[in-house]
């Protein structure tokens, strides 16, 4: 049974200042929860209804749920994890493929790019600090489960970049070809935010600037399918 108190804590955990203030999360959904729970995310805490024939931890009514949810149609389960950062290792970006997001607010475009570095099993996301929560809710439910297998660290990119030997590959309209790539086998792909691109500060420390041909009319593409484009080419050429 879930008191009062329990009932407002979980519903605090939307708030990001809450949720630093408590260093918990929650996760809703029965897909993302299951999908989380098949990769081993250690969740603290699983509360689940009766019609949930999953892993929990504390089962509750239907009606507790519906005051503790965060959705306005509540699910039959939800998780509660602990926020933990992990920083980034002195020259990790010199080894493998990282994708590195500059400025990218956009919560869904976060949870997609979780799911683009994951799918090309790229070695690490590194986020600025003014991306998207990457315990938001709607994140970590884009990801699709990829928030629990992709290595994740903030870390101010104009220094981390500055320092790394590997090629930073800068995602702009005025680049050269992507396809034109030579094989790289270490390299870091910067994403810039939506509508205001690469920052300046990152920008100056890309050595190759790089575009997807465009054959039609459309201004530009979402961050993920530029991120997805870019990832594949390197897989495809790499070594």
């Amino acid at each position: 049974m879930l008191t009062k108190a329990g009932i407002q804590r979980l519903r605090s955990l939307r708030d990001k200042k809450n949720r630093e203030a408590l260093g918990l999360f929650v996760v809703e959904g029965e897909k993302v929860v299951a999908e989380l729970l098949a990769a081993k995310f250690p969740f603290l805490e699983v509360y689940a209804t009766p019609e949930w024939r999953g892993e929990k931890t504390h089962g509750i009514s239907i009606e507790e749920m519906a005051r503790a949810s965060h959705f306005s149609a509540p699910s039959s389960v939800l998780a509660v994890g602990k926020i933990s950062h992990e920083s980034l290792p002195a020259g990790a970006l010199d080894r493998g493929l990282t994708l590195a997001l500059d400025g990218v607010q956009d919560a869904g475009n976060v949870g997609t790019l979780l799911r683009v570095a994951d799918w090309f099993r790229l070695g690490r996301v590194v986020l600025s600090p003014d991306c998207a929560d990457i315990f938001n809710q709607k994140v970590i439910n884009a990801s699709m489960g990829s928030f629990a297998r992709v290595r994740l660290h903030r870390a101010e990119l104009a220094g981390a970049l500055a320092a790394t030997r590997a090629p930073v590959l800068g995602c702009d309209l005025q680049g050269d070809n992507v396809h034109t790539l030579p094989a790289l086998k270490n390299a870091v792909i910067v994403i810039g935010g939506e509508g205001k691109g690469l920052s300046p500060a990152v920008k100056a420390h890309v050595t190759h600037f790089v575009t997807i041909p465009r054959f039609g009319a459309a201004e530009s593409l979402n961050a993920g399918i530029a991120a997805a484009i870019v990832c594949d080419n390197l897989r495809r050429i790499g070594p």
